[in-house]
């Protein structure tokens, strides 16, 4: 069986949460595809593009993982490139609805794909891309929250907007 997992999601923008989970998929699978979904229900701050120019950015240490872009459904994206495992991170108690649902929806359509949870380190626990950007856009520090290339996109995208 091929050992690829797949980490999909928005990216808008990585964390240092994202990362960690990256880092321990990356441990435990020898190929990890991180997919870079298309933004649906959302206003993205960052286009597609540079969310994945971000994330490459930001894995780029690691030689086991390659950074894509899909749309669509994240099951039939996984069919595609021929991976059978699912990772979704989980920060909290308050996750674990939503992310339940979605697994045992994926479930349902596939079967074959499992979904592995895992948990950043908990001094990552709290952050989410929503709330970093707006602590970014009040002019709040960062720097402890996201990978320095994304830390600098934020900037520059916060003086763009003054």
């Amino acid at each position: 069986m091929n050992k690829k997992a797949i980490y999909a999601g928005t990216f808008d923008p990585m964390t240092l949460g994202h990362l960690d989970v990256v880092e321990r998929a990356a441990r435990i699978f020898p190929e990890l595809v991180v997919a870079v979904t298309a933004v649906t229900g959302k206003t993205p701050l960052f286009s597609q593009e540079e969310r994945m120019e971000l994330v490459k950015a930001s894995v780029k240490q690691l030689s086991n993982v390659t950074v894509t872009s899909f749309g669509g459904l994240l099951v039939e994206y996984a069919r595609s490139q021929e991976a059978h495992v699912l990772i979704r991170g989980l920060r909290a108690f308050s996750d674990f609805e939503y992310e339940f649902q979605m697994a045992l929806t994926n479930r349902r359509l596939a079967p074959d794909i499992e979904t592995l949870f895992l948990m950043p380190k908990q001094d990552y626990s709290f952050l989410s891309s929503t709330n970093v950007k707006q602590v970014a856009a009040l002019g709040g520090d960062i720097s402890e929250f996201v990978p320095a290339v994304v830390n600098d996109a934020l900037k520059k995208s916060n003086e763009s907007q003054k």
